[in-house]
């Protein structure tokens, strides 16, 4: 597809789009509101780049796809969905402030995803690049994962376009995470009368927190944390039910085997308790490995750039796991994913498509040249 586009991105243009996108409130599981943000995703898509953005159906809202045609070689990943509930824009409305653009998801991750589109822009043929834009990253992408590593697969390089780390660095290594539910069943009995004849649920479910608090390994990565519970219905009875949820991050395979199966081998304590674990790490690790040679093009690029491993998961986990070369942390410089102050620094949008453009061109043409500056 070849196409007359502006020579550069330019920020006032970017802000317009990105005020497109917040302003269309995407929060996660709400249909109507995935459809509509859709559908605003793929008209900017197609408003600078041409072609025609394909929406494809899924269970929690509409996936976005978009292909310059030709022979698949890169891939530019990000999500529309956010975390924020409808009515958040009305506290928090779209806004430019002492350099820094407010509201929900400029920053996790809708400011990427313009950056990224505008970047691309600037190329006057992008034959071999596709954008897949997903519904439902921030709860695990199990609609979107077999899409998402069918066209990683396809493409053979993946740029993912979420928040940059600390101070605008590159993400190239992510922790395998996921979580657990422990449920568990005693027996209800009157905390006063006959306590001796219940199974203390919450009783139970400390023992457990303990022995899942053992399995932790900071010195080698692994983080096993109890983070919310729930039992009990009223103070005066033993309670029959309880609950524990746990936060799970592993930088290895042998850690994720590990610490699944000692989840599955959980045990009660006390007689007449049962126990039931759901769950497990269904975002595996991103390697180091998997981001090495994309990095070394985004640093002769952009010289002094850094790079950092993170704990956080994101659909990067899954094309690097497989091996396919992956770089994350493309997106915004700025700050506060999933909270009230979230930002993104507008002084660094033209940087970040500009870096955007390099790259693309110079995964494509890496067999012939090798990469220049474009700024």
């Amino acid at each position: 597809m070849i196409m007359n586009r502006h020579a550069r991105p330019r920020t006032d243009a970017m802000l317009e789009d990105l005020r497109t996108l917040v302003e269309v409130e995407s929060p996660s599981r709400d249909l109507d509101a995935i459809n509509a943000s859709a559908a605003a995703v793929a008209a900017v898509i197609e408003e600078r780049l041409g072609g025609q953005a394909v929406l494809i159906d899924g269970p929690v809202g509409p996936h976005v796809h978009w292909s310059g045609g030709g022979s698949p070689q890169v891939l530019v990943l990000g999500h529309h969905d956010t975390v924020f509930p409808l009515g958040t824009l009305e506290r928090r409305p779209f806004r430019v402030e002492d350099g820094r653009v407010l509201g929900p998801g400029v920053f996790d991750m809708l400011g990427g995803l313009v950056q990224a589109v505008h970047g691309l822009s600037a190329l006057d043929d992008l034959t071999g690049v596709e954008i897949l834009v997903t519904a439902d990253e921030e709860v695990g992408s199990a609609s979107s994962r077999a899409l998402i590593e069918e066209r990683a697969r396809a493409c053979g390089h993946v740029l993912v376009f979420e928040g940059a780390a600390d101070g605008g660095g590159l993400k190239t290594a992510r922790k395998g995470c996921g979580t657990f539910e422990v449920c568990v069943t005693g027996r209800a009995s009157h905390a006063g009368l006959e306590p001796e004849t219940g199974v203390n649920a919450l009783v139970e479910a400390a023992h457990q927190v303990l022995a899942i608090q053992a399995l932790s390994r900071p010195e080698i990565g692994t983080t096993v944390s109890p983070t919310v519970a729930s039992a009990g219905t009223s103070d005066n009875v033993i309670p029959a039910q309880a609950t524990v949820w746990v936060d799970v991050r592993v930088e290895s395979n042998e850690e994720k085997d590990r610490v699944e199966a000692a989840f599955a081998g959980l045990t009660p304590r006390l007689e007449g308790a049962a126990l039931t674990v759901r769950g497990g790490v269904n975002r595996p690790p991103m390697p180091e490995s998997a981001s090495r040679t994309l990095f070394e093009l985004a640093r002769e690029l952009q010289p002094g750039i850094e790079g950092v491993a993170v704990g956080g998961g994101s659909d990067g986990n899954f094309t690097g796991a497989l091996g396919i070369p992956t770089l994350d942390g493309l997106g915004a410089v700025g700050g506060g994913a999933h909270a009230d102050h979230e930002f993104l620094l507008v002084d660094t949008m033209e940087e970040r498509a500009n870096l955007v453009t390099g790259l693309v061109g110079a995964i494509r043409n890496r067999r012939t040249a090798q990469p220049t500056r474009v700024w």
